[in-house]
């Protein structure tokens, strides 16, 4: 299974980095395919265990595996919020009375709402002040079917920053917009505004399923209470912006394989 894991690794990066002819994929779907032959791969309980310690960044990793053995698996790493916790606190629904698919009929479609389960589940462990962490977004690959995703811990519902595209114009959000869920390292006066607890790059298609939400959900959760910073992000950001997504995800894609032992 090594051995095949390793080449499955190989060939997709190859794939991803193939130049691209007029009847065949794109790089953005080679990287897909990287994703997806790894994530096809049922994880032992053992892996599901160490993704803990991947924190957002081991998601892709547990989608070939039901919701009630990924629950296994984090009670077995003895994780503080399994997906049992995730699911009664967000969807009111204890994990025994849910199939193996997840699939409660929530699926969240912006940050916003995101956040809003992220928060619940925060509240419900008891975290304090669990109203400023945030789940974000930066969406400008999401067009060839990518998303940088960060968990964000930020003091304040009112933000006025720079804008990061243009670096130039103010813009003032509210937790009603949805540029209010995307990071922000400083305030338009210049003062440090939020701390990145963690942060993973996906094919968006990975949290499209409640499975998915409520796993990513989860492992953030776990990251927020372990106490996990992601001090690296805002380089990270800077090269996804400027177009070095795939290789951003590549490089997620080889270094949480090699911590889960594939």
């Amino acid at each position: 299974m090594k051995k095949f894991l390793l080449s499955m690794i190989c060939v997709s990066s190859l794939v991803a980095c193939a130049a691209p002819n007029q009847s065949g994929p794109s790089p953005a779907h080679g990287m897909s395919s990287a994703f997806i032959g790894l994530a096809n791969l049922v994880l032992s309980p053992l892996q599901i265990a160490a993704g803990v310690l991947e924190g957002v960044a081991a998601v892709p990793y547990y989608m070939s595996s039901g919701v009630h053995e990924i629950n296994k698996g984090l009670i077995a790493a003895q994780a503080q919020i399994t997906l049992d916790d995730t699911y009664e606190a967000a969807y009111g629904t204890r994990l025994s009375s849910v199939q193996e698919s997840g699939d409660t009929g929530e699926v969240f479609r912006r940050m916003k709402h995101a956040s809003t389960h992220f928060q619940t589940v925060l509240k419900q462990y008891g975290v304090p002040k669990a109203e400023n962490y945030i789940l974000t977004s930066i969406d400008t690959a999401k067009r060839d079917g990518y998303i940088l995703l960060a968990v964000v811990y930020r003091p304040m519902d009112n933000i006025q920053v720079i804008d990061k595209y243009d670096h130039r114009s103010v813009r003032n959000f509210e937790s009603a917009d949805r540029l209010f869920y995307e990071p922000y390292k400083v305030t338009m006066n210049g003062r440090r505004l939020d701390t990145v607890i963690d942060w993973a790059a996906y094919p968006t298609d990975v949290i499209a399923t409640q499975k998915g939400q409520a796993t990513l959900i989860t492992m953030a959760a776990n990251s927020v209470v372990n106490g996990k910073r992601a001090e690296d992000y805002w380089g990270i950001e800077g090269r996804w912006v400027s177009g070095e997504y795939r290789a951003i995800a590549q490089q997620q894609v080889n270094s949480v394989g090699k911590n889960l032992h594939l």
